[in-house]
């Protein structure tokens, strides 16, 4: 975050010595303290790989590209070469046959709480929401994440994530901060923080908040009362900013420094909302501010809304098949995320949930499948954009992961057939290049401390 901070420069005066002549270091302006912007740093280490390549497969780059008989080359974390069968495989380099496979770029999820909604899910795990204020912008979801959460490996040996993003609940209208990490286990969650990602801010509109705060004879009850206090706090927050711009005296207050963080574009919005017309609104109150949405999560009715979605450059982040179980997740189609590709939005397929996690492709074949029986024909490889390169936007990463492009994260899977079958599974995980999983190599199944002797142990449920 960009920020310059005054100390009341009293509280220097009396350094002073009274001779009247002022120190030269107090004798025009405090220095201004600085601000540690990245206080709970990232530490993670990619795990040690070899050189790889996979060779005689099918190949979806991430950014809708195919190859037959394709061969992936990475080294040194990276990706290095990606192409047809001519594409050259250095001598001295592990190499997989694999044909009859299938090789993607690892996916993402937007959006999951596990380490904050663990498995086992216990009363004494569930840390993802701070429903106790409306704006409760101050709270970070990584303070939350447990890293022995069983959930990871699961997501990593049954899914092919490779990385997410945890995201604080939505109980309330700004939730919290979010944090992007990379699936592997650490001793510490700063062990995981996928380096230089940038924080997310977790908002939410609809019934969420006015049901919690409603049924407490609190505001807000209403949604008209949900717009009123989200634009009350930005208020709040754009008076701050200014001071803080024009290097004014101000007292550090972590719920309007990550709001702060939003209207200076360092923070990216992902904004919990189901229907057209809340999103519209939203996006107009964004405007209103200042400030830019980047992604709405669980966006239903994101088909009604496709062409102002492309126009605003937000992603919608949505599920095949999930809803009905509430009011404002009914007006829902199964077309929808094809029907957002098809408008040039950005459409992505999210989980919000531990076991939707481990199935993320079988939603996007689910979702192709209904886009083709109207009509919308997306190939294979183009619809592999929902779940790696269109996350990894909506992340600030894609310049990193998201595809299988020269130079990127070596972040891939192989799969055992066509990852768009119900009877496909991953093979191998590799995340910076490093093997993390391999189904056939019961040693190469991660395992949290906390399953070590527990019954089930290292198991893929």
């Amino acid at each position: 975050m960009r920020t310059s901070w005054v100390l009341i420069a009293a509280l220097l005066a009396g350094c002073t010595t009274g001779t009247g002549a002022k120190p030269a270091a107090v004798a025009d302006k405090a220095a201004p303290p600085k601000v540690n912007a990245d206080p709970y740093p990232s530490t993670y280490k990619p795990y040690p790989g070899v050189a790889t390549a996979i060779r005689n497969v099918t190949i979806y780059d991430g950014e809708g590209g195919r190859f037959e008989k394709g061969v992936v080359f990475f080294s040194g974390g990276k990706i290095v070469s990606v192409g047809g069968p001519e594409t050259p495989i250095p001598a001295d380099v592990a190499v997989f046959d694999g044909a009859g496979k299938w090789v993607t770029p690892g996916i993402i999820d937007v959006h999951s709480h596990l380490g904050d909604y663990p498995s086992p899910a216990v009363a004494a795990h569930s840390d993802g929401n701070e429903a106790t204020g409306p704006v409760r912008s101050e709270v970070w979801a990584e303070h939350s994440v447990w890293p022995q959460d069983p959930g990871f490996s699961r997501a990593l040996a049954n899914g092919g994530i490779t990385t997410l993003q945890i995201l604080p609940g939505s109980a309330n209208l700004f939730g919290g901060r979010s944090v992007v990490l990379k699936n592997v286990y650490a001793r510490t969650v700063q062990g995981m923080k996928f380096p230089g990602a940038p924080y997310g801010l977790k908002m939410a509109c609809g019934e969420n908040p006015k049901r919690v705060y409603g049924s407490r004879g609190q505001m807000p009850s209403t949604r008209m009362g949900n717009m009123a206090v989200n634009r009350q706090t930005w208020i709040r927050a754009a008076e701050y900013k200014r001071k803080i711009d024009k290097g004014e005296t101000v007292t550090r207050d972590l719920q309007l420094e990550t709001l702060a963080g939003v209207l200076s574009g360092d923070i990216l919005v992902q904004n919990h909302c189901y229907r057209a017309d809340e999103m519209a609104q939203v996006i107009d109150m964004a405007k209103e501010f200042g400030y830019k949405i980047t992604a709405f999560h669980h966006a239903v009715e994101a088909y009604k809304i496709a062409d102002l979605l492309k126009e605003n450059g937000i992603c919608a982040a949505m599920w095949a098949d999930w809803w009905g179980f509430k009011m404002e997740s009914y007006d829902a189609i199964n077309e929808n995320i094809p029907l957002v590709a098809q408008a040039g939005a950005c459409a992505i397929v999210h989980s919000d949930d531990p076991n939707g996690i481990q199935r993320l492709y079988q939603e996007a074949a689910k979702a192709l499948a209904d886009g083709r029986r109207m009509g919308i024909n997306i190939s294979d490889e183009v619809a592999w954009e929902w779940l790696s390169f269109n996350p990894a936007k909506a992340l600030g990463i894609a310049d990193k992961t998201g595809s299988l492009k020269p130079g990127k994260m070596a972040d891939v899977v192989l799969w055992n057939g066509n990852p768009l079958s119900v009877y496909t599974r991953p093979e191998k995980v590799w995340i910076d290049g490093a093997l993390l999983y391999d189904a056939n190599d019961p040693k190469l199944r991660p395992v949290s401390d906390f399953e070590l002797g527990q019954p089930g142990e290292g198991d893929t449920k």
